[in-house]
């Protein structure tokens, strides 16, 4: 059994039982909550009415957050060429194909985002074990399977995150660090929610999102009030 902290506890105590909030609310308490010694990062929480089982009720894509993510992020690029070349003045991590592709065979994913061009993507695909299993395999619909990589490294370090329901039925995606100011989490968590809801699949029927929480890496949840922002 699990042993909350002093901390953790404490933090428990200041949300008021059973409460939904509004976003402007839970940013705002989400910040004075008894903090770390590490910028944590919030992250919004989605529980959704599909099922993940049905291909055609899949919910992916990206949304552009408009104070970025807080997170430095590491990028590696699939591509030959001048779209290598454009990758590395756009600032991306790895650059590569061949060397790159025996790189991650052999197990070296040091990069949290992979981009690739549609030429590369042939070999690209044979990493499915490696890449599949860590959400990092390239993808037209997230916008990384393009010839334009310059363009998408910029997007991804911007601050531009995916979001895709497991197994459960969930979504979890980061909207920022509990350092942001509360308007700039009230914004990108705005953002975030209406980029999901614009990727409701044609096939949902009934109530599409159930539930919605905020939380920060290392303290409890707080219930959003659906009903604000989303038509039931």
């Amino acid at each position: 059994m699990q042993t909350r902290s002093k901390r953790y506890k404490k933090a428990a105590e200041m949300i008021p039982a059973g409460k939904s909030f509004t976003l402007d609310e839970a940013a705002e308490l989400i910040r004075k909550l008894p903090g770390t010694k590490f910028n944590q990062t919030v992250t919004l929480s989605f529980h959704m009415g599909v099922d993940p089982k049905k291909g055609d009720q899949m919910i992916r894509g990206t949304c552009p957050l408009p104070n970025g993510s807080g997170k430095t992020v590491r990028v590696a690029v699939f591509a030959v060429g001048a779209a290598a070349e454009a990758a590395k003045a756009a600032g991306a991590d790895l650059v590569g194909y061949e060397d790159l592709i025996a790189k991650v065979k052999e197990g070296s994913m040091d990069f949290d985002v992979a981009i690739a061009t549609p030429a590369a993507m042939n070999e690209v695909r044979k990493l499915g074990k490696q890449l599949g299993p860590r959400g990092l395999m390239p993808n037209p619909r997230t916008g990384t399977v393009t010839d334009d990589t310059a363009g998408a490294i910029k997007a991804v370090k911007a601050g531009r995150v995916d979001f895709k329901l497991d197994k459960n039925g969930n979504i979890a995606t980061t909207i920022g660090k509990v350092q942001f100011e509360s308007k700039a989490l009230v914004e990108n968590g705005t953002a975030l929610i209406d980029a999901i809801v614009r990727a409701k699949p044609a096939s949902a029927r009934g109530k599409y999102v159930h539930s919605i929480t905020l939380a920060a890496t290392m303290s409890p949840a707080l219930r959003i009030d659906v009903a604000k922002y989303i038509k039931l």
